[in-house]
């Protein structure tokens, strides 16, 4: 049967502070994706690049080359508006 009580302190805090995930575009994603790999950085996941990928409107086969994939990311990223100062 439940209480009707509002929850207590600490309940409350917790959901305050809970680490609630910050909601990307799919254009912000992939600028974040190509600057890591700019900065030497190594994507080990494919089906995540696959995704970001896929957000963009590319289509990608589960056969497609990593590399393959992010040069498509790049192609994809110079062809989208670039994004204004107050984002990101």
């Amino acid at each position: 049967m439940g209480s009707h009580r509002p929850p207590g302190l600490f309940a409350r805090l917790r959901i305050f502070f809970s680490g609630r995930p910050i909601v990307l575009d799919e254009y912000a994603r992939a600028r974040q994706l190509i600057a890591a790999i700019d900065r030497g950085g190594i994507p080990l996941n494919t089906a995540k690049v696959n995704a970001i990928a896929r957000d963009l409107g590319l289509e990608v086969s589960t056969r497609a080359r990593l590399d393959e994939t992010v040069q498509r990311i790049r192609q994809a990223l110079s062809r989208a508006p670039q994004p204004r100062d107050d984002e990101n």
